[in-house]
């Protein structure tokens, strides 16, 4: 590989010799000089040459400094190139108090005239020509935000002795119903479905002895929804623990996970997100606030809004509601919602012998649901009954309660979609916008 400087360093750099590489931003071909802007995956930098035109006397010129300024008036938006040139330190030029003068330029890949997508293409156009869209320096900041956080999440893990799985995402049956699933083709007359959570695999790692276990990994939903929050494949940030003694340890890990998170996010990028998307990141303190979700549905009913589902959850609008109160009571931008009854959850969640509900919680921030979290149901005879209730058949789910004839911890866990975290943290309107490729209904491509 060729010897290569990266924008970002040349602030750091004496006046001299240098090499840059990157795409094409804008070109500015003035009479007496042109400016080109190249930005690489770390900033962008101006490039400059005194312009030489033909002379009207027909005198003869300098070949090669007209063959450059020629090049330069043909570049394309997106050509990707070296420069070759004097790098000087200026303070009078705006972008970085850095240029580069010109010595020559190496094209790799020249681009087309016309791009197929501006500044103001909606949302499913820049779809649709993602990779132009992600050149953006606010894109790019959005996948260096996703990278921190992710590695503050495993940080704070592995600092733990958490252990680090990768669940299988072919399954023989499905994780958790038989809703929302995609159906494949598997050898010979074989049916196999994409996992919708490793959930099942999850609660296998308790049983084995892990203790503590975590995955950052793709799941899919065979989900028609439009939403701005919903998509067919994506990332989901799992946990589980041994040895809990309710869903309030559950919790408490996860609030501290996230505030590891948000603060390693706001230490490396908070200038920046100031910068691009207007907004300051705020680092959540600990303890969340906690409300049962009666008390919740109670507390928007007073704000003015009455819930129209019958089965006691919220919805969007009544989770917009409580966070606002959340927000205005306690000055917090999370809350977790607790107490569900068996009828709104999943069949392997606790519950209470005193009050009948469900030792598990939904965790929501600014307003949006994010996570899903509970003390698992660890006695195989309860586990079948409560499954029975569902109406969800042994034969489906007999490889699972295996896992809990041979003895089995108590243990709980959660399931965090990453892109909404993304979304929300960033100030953006729909998960497209903070997924490298999304994957919904009507989207397969590219």
């Amino acid at each position: 590989m060729s010897e290569r400087v990266l924008v970002g360093q040349l602030k750091g750099l004496p006046d001299g010799p240098v090499s840059v590489s990157g795409w094409v931003e804008t070109v500015r071909d003035q009479k007496k000089v042109q400016f080109v802007i190249l930005r690489d995956e770390t900033g962008a930098v101006q490039l400059v040459n005194p312009a030489t035109r033909p002379a009207e006397d027909g005198s003869e010129q300098d070949a090669a400094a007209l063959a450059l300024t020629d090049l330069i008036s043909n570049l394309a938006t997106g050509t990707f190139l070296t420069v070759h040139g004097e790098l000087k330190h200026d303070e009078r030029v705006k972008l970085g108090g850095v240029e580069i003068k010109i010595g020559s330029l190496d094209i790799a890949a020249a681009a087309l005239a016309e791009t197929p997508i501006a500044a103001d293409s909606g949302l499913d156009k820049r779809m649709d020509w993602r990779f132009l869209d992600l050149r953006q320096r606010r894109n790019n900041l959005i996948f260096r935000v996703q990278t921190t956080l992710e590695h503050a999440f495993r940080s704070y893990w592995i600092e733990r002795d958490y252990i680090e799985v990768h669940s299988p995402k072919l399954m023989a049956s499905a994780s958790e119903s038989n809703a929302e699933l995609f159906s494949l083709e598997y050898f010979g007359d074989q049916t196999a479905y994409l996992a919708q959570s490793p959930q099942f695999f999850k609660q296998m790692a308790q049983v084995a002895g892990f203790g503590k276990i975590f995955e950052i990994a793709p799941a899919f939903r065979a989900d028609p929804s439009f939403t701005s929050r919903h998509a067919t494949e994506f990332t989901s940030v799992d946990a589980e623990i041994s040895w809990i003694d309710s869903h309030e340890d559950v919790a408490s890990m996860q609030e501290e996970l996230l505030q590891a998170g948000f603060q390693a996010v706001k230490d490396k990028h908070g200038a920046e997100i100031e910068e691009l998307f207007g907004l300051e990141v705020q680092v959540p303190s600990i303890p969340f606030p906690r409300i049962p979700l009666a008390e919740a549905r109670e507390i928007v009913k007073s704000r003015g809004y009455e819930i129209p589902r019958t089965d006691g959850d919220l919805d969007p609008e009544g989770e917009r509601q409580i966070s606002a109160y959340v927000e205005e009571t306690y000055g917090h931008q999370f809350v977790f919602i607790t107490d569900y009854h068996p009828e709104i959850r999943a069949f392997y969640h606790m519950r209470d012998e005193e009050t009948g509900l469900t030792k598990s919680y939904d965790l929501l921030f600014k307003g949006v649901e994010i996570t899903t979290g509970a003390q698992r149901e660890h006695r195989v005879d309860v586990l079948i009954e409560q499954a029975k209730e569902k109406g969800l058949g042994a034969e489906h789910l007999d490889f699972y309660f295996d896992f809990f004839r041979y003895g089995a911890p108590p243990h709980g866990g959660f399931g965090m979609g990453l892109a909404r975290v993304l979304m929300l943290l960033l100030g953006q309107d729909s998960i497209r916008e903070v997924t490298y490729l999304f994957r919904g209904p009507t989207r397969l491509a590219p």
